[in-house]
């Protein structure tokens, strides 16, 4: 089960390799600003972004349909962002899969920041960077899911360049946060069209 959903008979090896082996004292900086970028601990930063922009959002002639939007997109950031958290905690030590520095031969790896060995899957920074902009998805002209799209794969591609994780924790992070985000959607939306029947029925 682990060759085929982890390894991909060995693919996730050599794509890590590929990835982590292309050097340069430039690249490394946008890799280690990408992973800064998707460090779970700017929650505050974002959501205030986002709470700004909301309230921007409310000023147009469409104000108060364009906010209602906002408003459920916050929503369901916070919501996801707690849920994520707290399913980040318990798949990382349940599972203990090793970081490219334990599992592979020494000397293979370039690290670039501080050193890590446990705990590989899920990527919490990849999670987290899919969870903002699936959050934000909804709300996002074509430029900024475009923008967005590079945002997640900025920081997925980091967390390989920089010997934190192999590709598959990455994509695994993508789809736990994914499947987060969408299931508070979903929810989200329910509780949006049972409110909007009891006022029907008011």
């Amino acid at each position: 089960m682990k060759e085929t959903l982890y390894d991909w008979g060995g693919i996730n090896v050599w794509l890590f390799h590929v990835i982590n082996n292309l050097r340069s004292g430039t690249l490394d900086q946008f890799m280690l600003l990408g992973t800064a970028l998707g460090e779970h601990t700017l929650f505050p930063v974002y959501i205030a972004i986002v709470s700004l922009l909301a309230v921007v959002a409310g000023t147009s002639s469409q104000g108060g349909d364009r906010r209602k939007r906002w408003l459920d997109v916050i929503a369901v950031f916070s919501i996801a962002y707690s849920l994520d958290g707290q399913l980040l905690g318990i798949l990382k030590p349940l599972l203990d899969f090793p970081r490219p520095l334990l599992a592979l031969p020494p000397g293979s790896v370039h690290i670039v920041g501080i050193a890590q060995y446990h705990h590989s899957l899920p990527s919490g920074h990849s999670s987290f960077a899919m969870l903002i902009v699936a959050s934000l998805w909804p709300v996002l002209a074509r430029s900024g899911r475009a923008a967005g799209l590079f945002f997640v794969f900025w920081v997925g591609i980091s967390r390989v360049s920089l010997g934190a994780h192999f590709p598959a924790d990455v994509l695994a992070g993508f789809l736990s946060s994914l499947a987060v985000v969408s299931l508070v959607s979903v929810c989200v939306q329910r509780l949006n069209r049972n409110k909007s029947a009891r006022k029907d029925i008011d």
